[in-house]
C-alpha cells in the first residue's frame, strides 16, 4: 500500500494539472495502471535518452573513431547510419509489430540489442585501432540504429496505449530533462579534463550498455493491455498501404514536409564545427565538453517546457521550433562568414539554442503524430513518416557536396531558410490536441 501511494503521490505531483486524473483516448483499465505506467515510461526513456547521449555520434562517437586512428571517410558514415538506419526499416518492421498484442517487447528487446552494441562499440575501442576499430564502430552503430528502429515504432504505440493523450509529452519532456543530468556530468568530465578523456569515452560506452538493458527490463514492468492485432502485413503488402495513406492523408503529407524542413536541426552541428575549424577554432577537446554542455543544458531547460506545450498544441510547438532554428542557424551562418565561430564559447552557444529548437522538434512531432493517428493507424503513420525522413536524410549528404563547393556556413544558411519555410508550412497543421 505504501509503495502504491507513492507512485500515485509522485505521479499527481509530475503529471497531474487542472484537468485531474480524468484520461483521454485509452480505456479504464489502462487508466487505473496509469500512474505506474507513466513512471516506467519516464524512467526507462530516461535510461535510453541518457545512453543516447554517452554515444553521440556527432561529437563522442567522432572523438573516439579520432583517436583511435579511423580513416575520415568513416566518420562521415556515423551520422547517416545512426540516423537513417533508426528511420528506413521501419516501413518494414510495421507490419510484423502489428501483429504482435502487446508491443512492450519490442522496445524492451530493441533497447536489449542496443545495449549489447554499445558494449561492442566499447570493445573495440579498447583492443583495436585504425580502419577495423572504424569499421567495428559503424557496423555495432549500424545494428544499435536497426534495434533503435524497432524502438521507435512499438513506443509511440506503447505510449498511446498506455498513457492518457493529455500526458503523453509530459512523459517524454520529463524523461529527456532527467537524462540530460548524465550527460552534463560527462561534460563537465570532458571540460575540466578530470583523468583521462579517451578512457572517460569508452567508459560511457559500457555505461550506455549498462543503461539500455536497465531501461529495457524497467519497460517489462508496463501494465500493457492487449491491443488489435489486425492490419499486420508482409513488409510490401504494409509499404503498399503505407504509401496509399500518404496520397490519401493531406495532413501526414503536411506534418512529413514540416518535418523533413526540420531536418536541418539535426544535421547542421557537423557543419558548424566544420566552419570554426577552417577557421582555425580550439581542436583541444576542451571543446568536445563545451558541446556536450550546451546540448545537455538545452535538453534539461527546455524538454519538459517543450512537452508541457506539446500537450496543449504539438502545431504550435513545430511552429515556435522552426522559428528558433532557423534564428541560430541564421545566426551560425553569419557568425561563420565573419570567421567568429572559430571562439570556441560563441560556437556552443549557437549550438544550444540549436538544441533548444531541436528537443522541440523532437517532442513535437512524436507528440502530434500520436495525437493525429488513431491506434489504427499509429504504428503505420509512425513506420511512413520516418521512412520518408530517413531517405531525406540520406538525401543530407548532398549538403556535404555543397560545403564543398560553397562553404559550409551556406550550408547554414540553407538550413536557416529551411527551418524558416517549416514554421510557414506548419501553419496548415491541424491542432490535433483539441480533437
Amino acid at each position: 500500500m505504501g509503495r502504491t501511494s507513492t507512485i500515485e503521490q509522485i505521479y499527481e505531483t509530475v503529471a497531474i494539472e487542472d484537468e485531474g486524473r480524468a484520461c483521454r483516448d485509452i480505456p479504464d483499465s489502462a487508466c487505473r495502471e496509469e500512474p505506474r505506467n507513466f513512471l516506467a515510461h519516464v524512467g526507462a526513456l530516461a535510461l535510453s535518452k541518457s545512453a543516447d547521449g554517452l554515444i553521440d555520434p556527432k561529437l563522442v562517437l567522432s572523438w573516439l573513431m579520432t583517436a583511435l586512428g579511423a580513416p575520415a571517410f568513416l566518420l562521415g558514415l556515423l551520422v547517416p547510419v545512426r540516423e537513417a538506419g533508426a528511420l528506413l526499416p521501419q516501413l518494414f518492421t510495421a507490419g510484423a509489430i502489428r501483429r504482435l498484442p502487446q508491443r512492450k517487447f519490442v522496445w524492451a528487446a530493441g533497447a536489449f540489442v542496443q545495449g549489447l552494441c554499445a558494449v561492442g562499440i566499447g570493445v573495440s575501442a579498447l583492443l583495436l585501432e585504425g580502419a577495423q576499430a572504424g569499421w567495428m564502430i559503424v557496423g555495432f552503430l549500424a545494428l544499435l540504429a536497426v534495434a533503435r528502429s524497432a524502438c521507435s515504432v512499438s513506443y509511440k504505440d506503447v505510449l498511446g496505449k498506455t498513457v492518457s493523450k493529455s500526458r503523453r509529452g509530459k512523459a517524454t519532456g520529463l524523461a529527456g530533462t532527467l537524462s540530460a543530468a548524465a550527460i552534463i556530468l560527462f561534460g563537465l568530465l570532458l571540460t575540466f579534463d578530470i583523468g583521462d578523456r579517451f578512457s572517460l569515452v569508452v567508459g560511457a560506452l559500457f555505461l550506455a550498455g549498462g543503461l539500455w538493458l536497465s531501461g529495457a527490463v524497467l519497460f517489462l514492468s508496463l501494465q500493457e493491455q492487449a491491443g488489435a492485432t489486425e492490419g499486420g502485413k508482409a513488409a510490401f503488402s504494409a509499404a503498399m498501404e503505407n504509401i496509399s495513406l500518404l496520397r490519401e492523408d493531406a495532413q501526414l503529407r503536411l506534418f512529413i514536409l514540416v518535418r523533413g524542413l526540420l531536418t536541418g536541426t539535426a544535421l547542421a552541428p557537423p557543419f558548424m564545427l566544420a566552419v570554426a575549424a577552417s577557421g582555425g577554432g580550439e581542436q583541444d577537446y576542451a571543446v568536445l565538453g563545451y558541446l556536450l554542455l550546451a546540448s545537455a543544458l538545452a535538453s534539461l531547460l527546455s524538454s519538459y517546457v517543450w512537452g508541457r506545450l506539446a500537450d496543449r498544441s504539438s502545431r504550435k510547438v513545430l511552429l515556435f521550433t522552426g522559428v528558433v532554428g532557423a534564428a541560430a542557424l541564421g545566426g551560425a551562418a553569419v557568425a561563420g562568414y565573419a570567421g567568429w565561430l572559430t571562439n570556441s564559447l560563441l560556437l556552443a552557444g549557437f549550438l544550444f539554442v540549436l538544441m533548444i529548437a531541436y528537443q522541440g522538434v523532437r517532442l513535437g512531432r512524436s507528440t502530434h503524430l500520436v495525437d493525429m493517428a488513431t491506434e489504427e493507424t499509429r504504428a503505420t503513420y509512425t513506420a511512413l513518416s520516418n521512412t520518408v525522413i530517413g531517405i531525406v536524410l540520406l538525401a543530407g549528404g548532398l549538403f556535404g557536396v555543397l560545403a564543398a563547393f560553397a562553404g559550409s556556413a551556406t550550408v547554414l544558411a540553407v538550413m536557416a531558410a529551411m527551418s524558416a519555410l517549416a514554421a510557414l508550412a506548419g501553419m496548415g497543421l491541424k491542432e490535433v490536441q483539441a480533437e
